[in-house]
């Protein structure tokens, strides 16, 4: 353009700009936005996490850029875990990265390791997540986070406000619940109440352009506003903007188009907003008890497939987990006992928690990923095996010598007693005897004989399983015909129990290996096949049937597993899964009636309704479980447990377990292969915590601790004894910092009472703390009340 071209170009804009001013005026902004620039990066998803390591530095050099170019733009970014990779691959980038947080323009956010999914963890992962994340924040910035930031989890548990609150978070911001395909969540600013009654501050907002990918149009604003329901309550919604998944982040268009926008009549006001200012600003204007309050889980009604997608990945996950806090128990379990002090396992538990982010655990994402997810989990789970192998020849070394040659000892790394049930160089091994709660146990080898009344027969027509708690009666097809609880005398079955069925149907309309249709089952069938049986284990301490069933290209090997001294029937699988695309279900219909099943969750239990009154009701048809599910009536009740799995169902009197799905998007061999697991079905008197369920799902998942050793002294040592209220054990463990242990207990079921915890001679009960294991004040009745999550200093006297 000529100069006279360009100066009627540039008095066009200014008289356009003019007059939008001057309309602005008769028809001001309705409402306002805070605007926080954000750049969701999935750890992994549709590439591996070599290539989100790239991708995490070219995004934060561009937002680094835009803070220079523009004066007011503020940029947040979540996850220790991308900061912990920055600082050591481009130490340049994150001084800068550091420089511009303490300005005040780069926001680290979330207080989490990673972002993870919230269904499937336990309950002491996301503690993890918090501990180690809150705690790299502040070393590294110099500061911890009050806002937990989860754009985009697929639903969440309902332990989380607990874990949030004693974390140092007391804000909570998501998104995906605008994506229930059933029920409109009704609330966008809220108080979210956990299982304890603990409470966060929630907000989500409600944007058809991109959700938490936001942009600076008219087309995304305006609708965000409108959407924004606790306009009442507050005037500001927030808005994330930037492009994301894959990164990215904000654009100097989103930016450039944001100062056009300040003149435009009747669209929000924009403002510039770090994310816990915008919380900070809620407490101060809005009246926060005054806000709706959501109790309990936030379930996601949608990608219910990833509860079972990935199943090996799934087990591993489990696996680690397990290990790693058995190894912790046994290493403070030495310590308590006078051998050494071991090491904090968080280098262990970062490889894990890594891979609990919310596109890995869930199964919903490249082949790529989840060869590196194997990988790492295994290296996580064997670190703790080795740790365990540590501590118990530490606790070997510091027992006292004695007359038996022969010795074994034995360790419960839990917190209920638990029977005497190991399987040593491949034989088993099940007395009449209990280990106590966190006791050590030395046993003469030589002198231990199998539980009595353990015998096994089998036919053509139908094969038998008995011992002095269960009848197990096994049809001609391989299903249990009959489980008969001999100290009830009640009949645990009200049909034939552990149904296969299959799901030929299994193809959503999208998210192939996100979504289970609600209408999948209309199209299911039975594998009532049987290609062979044997019986493969005849006592005395334990009896296996093994049945072998085959379909199109997949076989399907059970074996049914009755212990001398056990309640329950175990049901170890390994699939030989060569199909695509099809679900493959447990069913176990029981001889109970009740309106509501119990499934585990972090930290406690979600009771679910076993009818479908509702449109909430039919929307939960597949639902996310740890170890257990569980239908009680007064007096007696059946659970389905299991060590790897987390779709469940319960419907009427019938119990499900989802066991493989082998989707083809975006990993068109998921759960192609081998694949083992155990499921378990135990009938009890009572309802479930009476019962005992959740400490055989514990014994399912967690065997004893076991060493071979030479010439001790026969005894049982328990250097810790916890007395009271019916707890549970989350962890005890090293101390992060200042020495000594960190001992954390949990309420289960929602009671509530006195609790007395017994130190060995040197050590003391120290002071409460918080799960960031600092003193934390409380000003409660009880010394522990329903579902609450106590933590405690240990220390040496000395």
């Amino acid at each position: 353009l000529g100069e006279a071209e360009r100066a009627a170009t540039v008095a066009a804009h200014n008289g356009l700009a003019a007059a939008l001013r001057r309309l602005k005026e008769r028809f001001p902004p309705q409402g306002r936005l805070a605007i926080t620039g954000h750049a969701h990066i999935d750890l992994a998803w549709l590439w591996p996490y070599a290539e989100t390591r790239r991708k995490a530095r070219r995004t934060f050099h561009t937002a680094l850029r835009l803070i220079e170019r523009f004066p007011g733009f503020v940029f947040n970014q979540s996850t220790a875990a991308y900061y912990a990779q920055v600082e050591a691959d481009d130490p340049d980038l994150f001084a800068a990265i550091r420089a511009r947080a303490e300005e005040g323009r780069w926001e680290a956010i979330g207080g989490l390791w990673v972002e993870p999914d919230t269904n499937m963890p336990t309950g002491e992962s996301l503690v993890r997540q918090a501990l180690y994340g809150q705690r790299y924040f502040e070393r590294t910035f110099g500061r911890r986070h009050s806002v937990c930031w989860l754009p985009d989890c697929f639903g969440f548990s309902p332990a989380l406000p607990q874990i949030l609150r004693q974390g140092g978070m007391d804000s909570f911001f998501t998104i995906k619940v605008n994506w229930s395909e059933t029920n409109r969540f009704p609330h966008d600013l809220f108080q979210w109440e956990g299982l304890d009654g603990s409470r966060v501050l929630a907000h989500t907002f409600d944007n058809p352009i991109e959700g938490y990918n936001g942009t600076i149009r008219a087309d995304c604003v305006l609708p965000t506003w409108r959407n924004f329901r606790g306009k009442t309550m507050h005037d500001e919604s927030l808005l994330a903007v930037g492009f994301g998944d894959g990164g990215g982040g904000v654009t100097p268009e989103m930016l450039e188009r944001q100062a056009q926008l300040a003149d435009f009549p009747a669209l929000p006001e924009l403002r510039p907003a770090r994310v816990e200012e915008f919380f900070g600003r809620i407490r101060e204007r809005a009246a926060v008890d005054e806000l709706p309050v959501w109790l309990g889980e936030i379930y996601l009604e949608l990608h219910r497939g990833t509860l079972t997608s990935q199943g090996r990945t799934k087990r591993l996950n489990r696996q680690a987990e397990r290990a790693l806090l058995a190894a912790e128990v046994a290493g403070s379990l030495a310590t308590l006992l006078g051998g050494p002090a071991f090491a904090s396992l968080e280098p262990a538990w970062r490889g894990l928690l890594k891979n609990q982010f919310h596109d890995i655990l869930p199964g919903s994402s490249i082949r790529e990923v989840y060869e590196d997810a194997e990988r790492e989990l295994t290296a996580a789970r064997d670190a703790g095996l080795d740790r365990q192998a540590e501590a118990m020849a530490a606790i070997a070394a510091s027992l006292p010598n004695g007359g038996t040659a022969d010795a074994l000892v034995v360790v419960n790394p839990d917190l209920s007693p638990r029977p005497l049930r190991l399987e040593l160089e491949g034989e088993a091994v099940a007395p009449d005897l209990t280990v106590p709660p966190l006791g050590v146990v030395v046993l003469d080898r030589a002198a231990l004989q199998p539980a009595p009344g353990l015998s096994a027969s089998w036919s053509t027509t139908g094969s038998r399983l008995e011992n002095r708690f269960l009848q197990v009666e096994i049809g001609a097809d391989g299903t249990i015909a009959r489980l008969l609880h001999k100290p009830t005398g009640r009949d645990a079955l009200a049909g034939r129990g552990n149904q296969l069925w299959l799901y030929p149907a299994d193809k959503p309309r999208s998210w192939d290996a996100w979504d289970v249709e609600a209408d999948c089952d209309r199209q299911g069938f039975e594998l009532t096949g049987l290609e062979d049986t044997e019986l493969v284990e005849d006592g005395p301490d334990r009896a296996a049937l093994r049945l072998v069933r085959r379909w199109r290209d997949s076989t399907i090997t059970q074996t049914l597993t009755l212990w001398a001294n056990a309640p329950r029937l175990d049901i170890h699988t390994r699939l030989d899964w060569h199909d695509r695309r099809v679900l493959l279900r447990a069913l176990v219909p029981v001889a109970v009636r009740a309106e509501t099943a119990s499934f585990e969750c972090a930290f406690g239990v979600v009771r679910r309704p076993t009818h479908r009154n509702t449109s909430w009701d039919q929307a939960k048809f597949e639902v996310p479980g740890h170890r257990f599910a569980d239908l009680s009536e007064p007096g007696f009740g059946v659970a389905l447990l299991n060590d790897g799995k987390y779709g469940h169902s319960a419907l009427g009197n019938v119990l499900g377990l989802s066991l493989v799905r082998a989707p083809i998007y975006p990993d068109p061999l998921a759960d192609e292969g081998v694949q083992d697991f155990t499921y378990a079905i135990l009938p009890h008197a009572g309802d479930w915590h009476e019962g005992g369920v959740r400490e055989a799902a514990e014994d399912l998942n967690q065997p004893l601790l076991a060493l071979p050793a030479r010439n001790l002294a026969a005894g049982l040592h328990t250097p810790l004894m916890v007395s009271g209220i019916k707890a549970a054990l989350a962890a005890l463990k090293p101390a992060e910092e200042g020495g000594g242990l960190v001992l954390r207990l949990y309420e289960p079921a929602g009671a509530r009472g006195t609790l007395s915890i017994t130190m060995p001679e040197g050590w003391r009960l120290g002071e409460a703390v918080s799960l960031l294991e600092e003193p934390a004040p409380r000003e409660r009745t009880h010394d522990l009340e329903p579902f609450e999550l106590r933590s405690w200093r240990l220390r040496p006297e000395r």
